[in-house]
């Protein structure tokens, strides 16, 4: 036995570094596809939380909760119940506006979002509307990819130089008083 082994180990002793080139050349790609694999996991994970917090806080805010009163009490909702954006109360922007059944102009420009590079912050537009009104909300949340470097981190559309948006939105109409 002992010889046995004796020679599976003078075996090894001879390789000749083949297999050290293949690993250096592959490493590399499998690492770059394990980032963007994890990357896009995290990515849709967050997203799915922020639309459904959205949806969530969208319908309190619609039956009249009181503990969603205001608009830091509509930011805290959203942040409670998505769990998985971090600093979420200094990287959520909301804005809620009412829309109107005349022009049905539903806002579907850029997003507002926060640019964690400036220190001005979006002006928040925070209108929630009236009777049977028809209100659109849009929820922009602003993250850093865990892999900036690896293909999916590269090709994500950037707010400003690492920061990435997540935008969730929502349309209702109050409940009548």
């Amino acid at each position: 036995m002992i010889g046995m082994m004796a020679k599976i180990l003078r075996r090894f002793g001879r390789e000749d570094g083949n297999a050290t080139i293949e690993f250096v050349v592959l490493f590399p790609v499998f690492i770059a596809i394990f980032g963007s694999a994890f990357e896009a996991g995290l990515f849709s994970t967050r997203q799915a939380l922020l639309e459904r917090a959205t949806d969530v806080a969208v319908r309190d805010l619609r039956l009249g909760d009181p503990g969603v009163a205001n608009f830091d009490d509509l930011k805290a909702r959203i942040c409670n119940v998505a769990g998985v954006i971090p600093d979420c109360m200094g990287a959520v922007h909301i804005e809620l506006a009412p829309v109107s059944t005349e022009t049905w102009d539903m806002r579907l420009g850029a997003t507002a979002c926060i640019d964690r590079d400036e220190d001005i912050t979006p002006v928040v537009s925070f209108t929630q509307g009236g009777s049977n009104e028809l209100m659109l909300v849009r929820v922009c949340a602003v993250v850093r990819p865990m892999s900036p470097f690896t293909p999916l981190g590269l090709k994500m559309p950037k707010i400003n130089t690492s920061d990435y948006a997540l935008v969730s939105a929502a349309v209702f109409v109050n409940e009548p008083s």
